[in-house]
């Protein structure tokens, strides 16, 4: 081969090489480890997971029956073993994550962790955790799930989840939106019962400890609340630390090897069942 047909050779293989790359998507280039943008099908996770649920709605006076965990944070193995499990569990019909769905608020985090809860034979919900926004976070968890407070009304039950992350917003006063979230209370939508999911709980150094008082009186004050879940603390915890009458569940992180689950009936009966997996 001579040097003009090398040269022919290579240049053909090189804007072969450059046309190959330019047509990859930006899920291949990484040009910032803060850059959010993921496919489509990596977006508005939190729409299409209530789509998924509302589209198969549970009977008048059937038991309801859901998992709660959190704090999926980088327990990728962990979030696989989990998935196998709930997947054996009889008559779910969803899951509760209860935040820190990354570690250092990144989209790929967050995408790899859907990659392994989207095998699950039920839609998963989330709220939003503190380590969900470290630097870009906030906006990676608003691109890739959706709201950071938000409601929806399944199995005769409202569930209203809230950010609680105050020390993010440097305990300006605004998170928890305590008005937000007592306007919810107030709208039953028609709903037997309430139940308040977040991820920093009322008590802890990260909870605007200004805010508290307001936050657990609209919980308390609301007679159809059933309970609280939060996640944060990593352990299993269930109780009324505010001696209320609102029992708050505490989940246990991915790292733990175990979940909950959760089944609701009447106006205010539940039950809670550990599981190792």
């Amino acid at each position: 081969m001579n040097f003009l047909t090398l040269t022919k050779h290579l240049g053909a293989r090189l804007l072969l090489g450059l046309a190959l790359l330019s047509s990859t998507s930006c899920d291949l280039l990484e040009f910032s480890p803060n850059d959010h943008r993921v496919p489509e099908e990596f977006t508005k996770l939190t729409e299409k997971n209530l789509a998924r649920l509302l589209a198969q709605p549970l009977p008048e006076g059937d038991t309801l029956r859901f998992v709660f965990t959190g704090d999926s944070q980088q327990f990728y193995d962990e979030a696989e073993a989990m998935v196998s499990s709930v997947n054996q569990q009889p008559g779910i019909q969803f899951m509760l994550v209860a935040g820190d769905i990354s570690d250092f608020g990144l989209a790929r985090e967050m995408r790899w962790v859907d990659e392994k809860l989207r095998r699950l034979k039920v839609p998963y919900l989330t709220v939003v955790g503190n380590h969900d926004m470290v630097g870009n976070g906030r906006e990676a968890y608003q691109h890739i799930f959706g709201a950071l407070n938000y409601t929806f009304v399944y199995g005769g039950t409202k569930f209203i989840l809230i950010d609680t992350n105050s020390r993010e917003y440097n305990f300006d006063g605004s998170v928890p939106n305590v008005p937000w979230l007592q306007a919810q209370l107030n709208d039953v939508e028609g709903a037997l019962r309430q139940v308040v999911v977040c991820h920093v709980p009322p008590g802890n150094e990260d909870f605007d400890a200004n805010l508290q008082p307001a936050f657990c009186q609209a919980l308390s004050r609301t007679p159809n609340v059933a309970f609280a879940l939060n996640g944060h603390n990593h352990s299993y915890r269930i109780g009324q630390p505010f001696n209320d009458g609102v029992t708050y569940i505490n989940s246990d992180a991915f790292s733990e090897r175990s979940y909950m689950v959760v089944t609701v009936w009447g106006e205010k009966q539940f039950r809670v069942k550990r599981v190792a997996f």
